[in-house]
């Protein structure tokens, strides 16, 4: 499924009680100076709501509906829902399969670009209701969520905003009808964790483009389902930018809003506010100094990386033998999460209603790999000297919420770890304590050789999670050099691995 997202939506929704907590967003101000900026920026932190997101790492998707019977990745709206019978569906198996590859959330296509809904709606026929599946009795929405709560797995909608089959799609009757889609949507099926819209936008049965409502669906959703986040074209997630699963070299959760200031605040407050900042949100630096030196505003924005485990997004029998391998999967979980995002991977199921054996097999072989690899941490048990340094034990408990810091105002700092004994690694992880904000702009990795430090890797922001991975390294003094920060970098977690490939 390809994300049309033509200008990216950043929004800010303010309440009369939003004031309580203002801390993902930050005004600049027109005397503000550059050390000012940076310091505004670097207290900037996550809404509840987005450090929840963000600490799942991994969720999946499920592009499911009647294109996986017509084996197209964009149906036209004219099918027959008859087409629609899955004849072994299986919600639980779905979940079963993706909680044990370690997914924490799924989405699931409820509603694609040709109409068809996958359950009972009460706006068209073109849904499960007129299907063969049971006889027009079944609700794969509701059997989906009830898998995940009973799996513990957070549950969310995708729902197209795009909708080749409504008759009123291009007119503003179609406003009125998908707000009726959305409310069912988060008011049938219990708690709703992540709402997920793209920005395609084509022509629908009359020929005609539709002018999206989106405020009026942030709204409803905030009023509905508080607690969730709204992703891609919405508030509080956006798109990577790619859809190869592969995140940026930099990337700052922490972005310019340019059409968001003091005015604007004062002006709309009482009402609540939904901005739509200009810019262009996919270059290869988005948070950088420089990007963010003439910012009206500055939010926390965070990256959500997509990509489908197989070629396309919707299951099709000829791409049964193109699964991602479990080491493709592997890098793409380096190049994701290992790179402060979340990893948005699509497992599509089969015609019978079930994921597919190889999807299976592949998925669970990535987990042992993962799982392998990050079982210990060859430093937990290092000596920590850091002269400048505060709470320096934290960095091995791990617990990101516990961080070690500098002194006073420093803003660069040495952290020496001295391993029991030589060990050979060839990954890095860090976190920073983002409820702190994300503050780390350089850093190097060395190893002690002699009486000589040697480079072994350098990188620039940290933000949840990053990971790099080197050639191996034998050695038993270890050094991590903040070159630069913000303002005192605030370091949650520090571990070596050895990359396990079996």
């Amino acid at each position: 499924m390809k994300v049309f997202v033509f200008s990216y939506l950043l929004v800010l929704v303010l309440s009369a009680g939003a004031h309580a907590q203002p801390a993902n967003y930050v005004i600049i101000l027109p005397d503000d100076s550059q050390a000012d900026i940076i310091r505004k920026a670097a207290g900037v932190v996550p809404a509840v709501n987005q450090l929840r997101w963000q600490q799942l790492e991994v969720t999946a998707f499920f592009h499911f509906g009647i294109n996986t019977f017509t084996n197209k990745e964009w149906g036209d709206g004219r099918e027959d829902p008859q087409w629609f019978n899955p004849t072994a569906f299986n919600a639980q198996q779905w979940i079963q399969t993706v909680k044990a590859a370690g997914v924490k959330q799924v989405l699931l296509t409820a509603k694609h670009h040709d109409g068809f809904c996958l359950w009972p709606t009460a706006t068209t026929a073109h849904s499960v209701k007129n299907s063969s599946w049971k006889n027009g009795t079944g609700d794969v929405v509701k059997e989906v969520a009830q898998a995940c709560n009973a799996n513990g797995i957070g549950f969310g909608v995708y729902l197209s905003p795009w909708d080749r089959n409504a008759a009123s799609y291009g007119t503003d009757a179609y406003n009125d009808f998908f707000v009726q889609q959305l409310t069912e949507l988060l008011t049938w099926y219990g708690r709703i964790d992540e709402v997920w819209f793209d920005g395609a936008n084509g022509e629908g049965p009359n020929g005609k483009k539709q002018v999206y409502e989106f405020e009026r669906w942030y709204r409803l959703i905030r009023k509905l389902q508080p607690n969730a986040v709204i992703a891609i074209m919405g508030p509080d997630v956006r798109w990577v930018g790619t859809e190869t699963g592969y995140g940026r070299e930099q990337e700052w959760s922490v972005v310019p809003a340019p059409n968001i200031d003091q005015s604007v605040i004062a002006g709309n407050a009482q009402q609540g506010i939904v901005i739509k900042p200009m810019g262009d949100l996919q270059g290869d630096d988005l948070g950088s100094r420089d990007k963010i030196k003439n910012a009206k505003a500055l939010v926390w924005y965070p990256a959500e990386t997509d990509v489908s485990i197989r070629p396309g997004w919707f299951y099709h029998p000829a791409e049964n033998n193109k699964v991602k391998t479990p080491q493709t999967l592997m890098d793409i979980y380096y190049n994701s999460v290992g790179r402060n995002g979340v990893l948005l991977l699509n497992i599509p199921p089969d015609t019978k209603g079930l994921i597919h054996a190889n999807d299976s097999i592949n998925l669970l072989a990535w987990k042992k790999r993962l799982d392998n690899t990050f079982a210990k941490n060859l430093a937990a048990d290092a000596t920590i000297v850091s002269v400048n340094g505060l709470n320096a034990q934290a960095l091995l408990d791990n617990n990101d919420a516990t961080a070690w810091t500098t002194k006073g105002k420093d803003t660069t700092a040495i952290i020496e770890y001295t391993l029991p004994a030589i060990r050979t690694f060839n990954i890095l992880l860090l976190q920073e304590n983002i409820r702190k904000g994300q503050r780390i702009e350089q850093f190097v990795l060395e190893c002690k050789n002699g009486n000589t430090w040697k480079h072994i890797t350098t990188g620039t922001t940290v933000g949840y999670k990053r990971i790099i991975r080197f050639p191996p390294v034998t050695a038993q003094q270890v050094r991590l050099r903040i070159v630069s920060s913000r303002i005192n970098p605030v370091l949650g977690t520090f571990g070596l691995y050895k990359e396990v490939t079996e």
